[in-house]
């Protein structure tokens, strides 16, 4: 207690014997204790309950039959009205993640809630449950604290609601202190509904509660709300594949499922008539027991009452082959898979997806509503085949048309992601407690690279606009004009711009720190919003600059004195854009080429055959490009551009071509950009020395680069119909610049 140290401290002082001394003294003394009592109040219940984890002595609490029963299950709760954010945001310990947020569960005690009449318990606690509770009570997310608490985990086991009492725990649910309509708190679920009706989701009453379960439809599933899980395979605990092995898979579809719908099964018999050596159909042996037949049409079986924590005894699983009868040993048979079946059974969600994870088999998945575990996170497409349950009689041969290379990257993925996220009981229960905390915390979440890419696949060259981005606030491009004091073609060039349907916004970047910029009510009025930003310094890497007042993925950047484009032009960009968005799209078109008499890189502005620039006078881009070129710049060359007021589009052009590796888009025939450095005087090309300048950029970004990652290519795009002899009614482009 911190309470004789504080008294302690105050008799040591020296009080003077004045009264007015002694009454302030006193006081501080009564308001030190009373500080002390109102936080060893408000902490009490923290510190006095400490969680036990053993399973001797759990308490019992007894439910009346006028108990109060939680509130029916919420259909249409939504992260935004069931869920208090406000109770998150506590900080972690200190010294263990630099005080990073993340949020805080609270786990109930272990009690044992049984019914007053009939002592009958509201459920069977399972090994695997345990093991989820521990693994909560392990994670840097626990809290002992409720009053600090996030979210709130009861230990009562709804993992198999065949086990449960269903009105007893609603009961037991509304019984928690600190219940609160099920605000906030989790529950676990692999096993859903009952017969005859299978239901996707827990037939009890949860209110409010977020629900961690196997199975979800696309009519059950509350999205961003409950999180979809895998459902568990007990029988993995008992299988170690052998990793090292390079056996050879010899059947392209492994059907192991043993409650598959009977209308499924008898197409799937048919199958194997027509391919007998590349499907491997396989069913209960004909010595298995009707009980055994009974919990395979039930989904599965999960450990029972808590003797089951101690149970090492494993029987092998035998399963014989249609028509052959042949006996194999499950689930390692399904490593002679390429693919393996997962289809609709009497539950929606099956076991059989772990296994085939576990034995390096690609998931082929006929099940059309059915919601994939972690599908917030996890990009399915990489690791799996969806098929339609109406295709299931052309199954073989859609397989047979995946390439070799497309079955290698689908089992590399496959590995990668069991091992990572699917492995063991552990680890699931941790993706989930991750990928809540990402919720919560949405500016501190990870990427689409984080969950989805190998790491051996970090360093290679890929797209990284294939990032789950947050849709664009507004839909439509951003026009940003870099100018300096070109007063009169900056004003005819908004003018043109408003004009174009896609156009969102225009920003016009006023570079010139000597003169201010024409006063807003001088600029033209335009339908469109305009803002104008005044730049600290004259820097031609303002252009690229991740403004927050964009609000559109794509950027038109465009020089002031721009204004031969039409809007026909403008807007056939953009569509072209949108179907390459991780590419520079534009009008003004150059190349590089090598000269073998100085051995060096070159320049050239002439029209030729090929292109491996397009530059961002007038070019479409995504802002992503926006955000690496300011922050992201290899080597010094943003600042020597800056310092050379030369060459920003050239190293865009390189950064963009490094992270890609594809060339830029063309776009439209346009005569007036054939050589402006030949005839506009007044403009920066005019320089002589300017060609020559600009082929020392090339070279000096290809040496910090240490390539060359500039891609040539033939290529341009036009409209469909822009030579086409037909009525421009039927054209959509009509004012399109020609040659």
């Amino acid at each position: 207690m911190t309470l004789p140290i504080k008294y302690s401290a105050i008799k040591a002082t020296t009080v003077p014997k004045l009264d007015v001394n002694r009454y302030v003294v006193i006081l501080l003394l009564v308001l030190g204790l009373l500080a002390l009592w109102y936080g060893q109040g408000a902490h009490q219940n923290a510190t006095t309950e400490q969680l036990s984890l053993e399973l001797t002595d759990i308490p019992q609490m007894v439910l009346d039959k006028d108990a109060e029963l939680a509130r029916a299950r919420n259909r249409n709760c939504s992260y935004w009205d069931c869920f208090n954010v406000y109770r998150c945001g506590q900080r972690s310990p200190v010294g263990t993640d630099g005080e990073q947020e993340r949020i805080l569960i609270y786990v109930y005690p272990l009690k044992e809630y049984v019914d007053a009449d009939s002592k009958q318990p509201a459920y069977q606690l399972s090994r695997e449950f345990y093991h989820i509770v521990k693994t909560v009570v392990g994670s840097p997310y626990y809290t002992s604290n409720p009053n600090e608490a996030c979210l709130f985990l009861p230990t009562i086991d709804t993992l198999n609601q065949n086990r449960i009492d269903t009105n007893l725990v609603g009961k037991a649910l509304a019984s928690l202190p600190y219940w609160e309509n099920g605000e906030n708190h989790l529950l676990f679920n692999f096993i859903a509904g009952s017969k005859p009706d299978y239901s996707t989701v827990l037939n009890v009453n949860t209110d409010r509660a977020m629900i961690l379960g196997a199975g979800f439809d696309s009519w059950t599933y509350r999205p961003d709300f409950d999180l979809p899980i895998p459902m568990y395979s007990a029988a993995l605990e008992h299988y170690q594949p052998d990793r090292s092995s390079s056996r050879e898979r010899t059947v392209l579809l492994v059907s192991s499922q043993t409650n598959i719908f009977p209308r499924q099964y008898r197409i799937l018999q048919e199958l194997s008539y027509d391919y007998p050596t590349e499907l491997l159909l396989l069913q209960r042996c004909p010595s298995a027991t009707t009980k055994a037949d009974a919990e395979s049409l039930d989904g599965m079986s999960l450990g029972g009452d808590s003797s089951r924590l101690l149970d090492t005894n494993h029987q092998k699983d035998i399963r014989c082959s249609f028509p052959q009868g042949n006996e194999y040993e499950y689930p390692a048979v399904l490593e002679s898979g390429v693919f393996c079946l997962i289809a609709r059974g009497v539950r929606l969600a099956q076991p059989v997806l772990l296994e085939a994870m576990a034995t390096g088999c690609i998931p082929v998945i006929v099940a059309d509503n059915l919601v994939l575990p972690f599908s917030n996170i996890l990009d399915w497409e990489l690791l799996s085949v969806r098929v339609y349950e109406s295709q299931l009689h052309s199954v073989l041969a859609l397989l047979k048309r995946v390439s070799d290379q497309r079955i290698r990257e689908l089992q590399a993925h496959v590995r990668y992601v069991y091992e990572r996220y699917f492995v063991s009981l552990e680890r699931i229960v941790l993706t989930a407690l991750d990928q809540l905390n990402d919720r919560v915390f949405p500016h501190l979440s990870q990427t689409y690279r984080h969950w989805n890419v190998m790491p051996e696949q970090v360093g290679a060259t890929q797209n990284p606009l294939f990032l789950p981005l947050i849709a664009p606030k507004a839909q439509g491009f951003t026009a940003v004009i870099l100018t300096y004091d070109r007063i009169e073609s900056l004003y005819i060039l908004i003018q043109k711009l408003a004009t174009v349907p896609s156009l969102q916004k225009i920003l016009v970047v006023w570079n010139n720190q000597r003169k201010a910029p024409p006063h807003p009510s001088l600029f033209p009025k335009i339908g469109k919003p305009l803002k104008i930003i005044q730049t600290a310094a004259n820097k031609l890497s303002n252009r690229f600059y991740p403004y927050e007042e964009i609000e559109t993925e794509a950027i038109l950047t465009i020089d002031d004195d721009i204004v031969m484009l039409t809007a026909d032009e403008l807007d056939f960009g953009y569509e072209v854009w949108r179907e390459y968005p991780d590419r520079i799209v534009g009008f003004p078109s150059r190349t590089h080429v090598w000269d073998n008499q100085t051995g060096r890189w070159r320049y050239e502005s002439e029209w030729t055959n090929q292109i491996s620039m397009v530059l961002t006078g007038a070019a479409f881009h995504h802002k992503y490009w926006s955000y690496l070129y300011t922050n992201a710049m290899p080597g010094n060359i943003k600042e020597w551009v800056d310092e050379h007021m030369n060459c920003e589009d050239i190293a865009m052009n390189f950064l963009v071509s490094n992270i890609t590796s594809k060339p830029p888009i063309k776009v439209a025939p346009r005569k007036k950009f054939k050589c402006p450095e030949c005839t506009n005087n007044e403009m920066l090309s005019a320089d002589l020395n300017h060609m020559t300048e600009r082929s020392a950029c090339i070279n000096r970004f290809a040496a910090i680069y240490g390539t060359m990652p500039l891609r040539t290519v033939e290529f341009r795009a036009d409209p469909v119909l822009f030579k086409d002899n037909f009525p421009e009614k039927l054209k959509r482009f009509n004012d399109i610049g020609s040659l």
